[in-house]
């Protein structure tokens, strides 16, 4: 049986994401498969501080190694705002936040707009003091108008420096190059590693 692994989240696409990582090694479950567990209050000065306070809560409440994440958009032109209040940034829906933020931009030129969303992947062991962590950046800028069907938050105003809109990529095609995917890339090592018995080969 393959060793289990808490993925403390409820998003389903992020589930997805990793399971389809991880193959067989590792029985990768969310806060959906479990009974529930109170939230931790996310009150860290990062993204990597949020991610370590749930990861070792969750691990700590499940006895299980907890993987959790922290991620938001941080635009250079207001200082790296919304960063890690990106989903509280307005009250609302994604569509609030996003309006807003274009409000916010809306005399800032091109060449100004740029922007990058950033990602913080934890991984604890219960026991286990030494938390490995792992970032994943996209880099971009912030389009004047939303665009694209698919993906959700920001996804519509963010523009890669192809021209495409993250919200206009298919979730395959975001998985390979979005700050999660990349972070997720780079803790499947230490996943195998830590978790699933050191079979690091791809």
């Amino acid at each position: 049986m393959a060793p289990r692994l808490l993925f403390a989240t409820t998003n389903v696409g992020k589930l997805r994401e990793l399971r389809g990582l991880m193959g067989d090694a590792v029985e990768v479950v969310s806060l959906r498969d479990l009974p529930p567990i109170p939230e931790p209050v996310e009150d860290g000065a990062t993204f990597e501080d949020n991610a370590l306070l749930k990861a070792r809560a969750y691990a700590e409440a499940t006895g299980l190694p907890a993987l959790a994440d922290d991620s938001g958009l941080c635009v250079d032109a207001l200082d790296g705002r919304p960063g890690v209040l990106s989903a509280r940034y307005a009250e609302g829906d994604d569509r609030a936040r996003y309006e807003k933020l274009l409000t916010e931009l809306a005399s800032v030129p091109d060449e100004a707009r740029t922007a990058a969303f950033v990602c913080a992947l934890c991984l604890v062991l219960p026991g286990d003091a030494s938390p490995t962590i792992e970032m994943g950046r996209c880099e971009g800028r912030i389009g004047h108008a939303p665009r694209g069907t698919h993906g959700f938050g920001y996804d519509p105003v963010f523009v890669l420096p192809d021209g495409r809109a993250l919200a206009e990529l298919t979730s395959e095609q975001k998985a390979s190059l979005s700050h999660r995917g990349v972070a997720f890339q780079k803790m499947r090592p230490h996943l195998l590693a830590r978790v699933g018995g050191g079979d690091v080969r791809r």
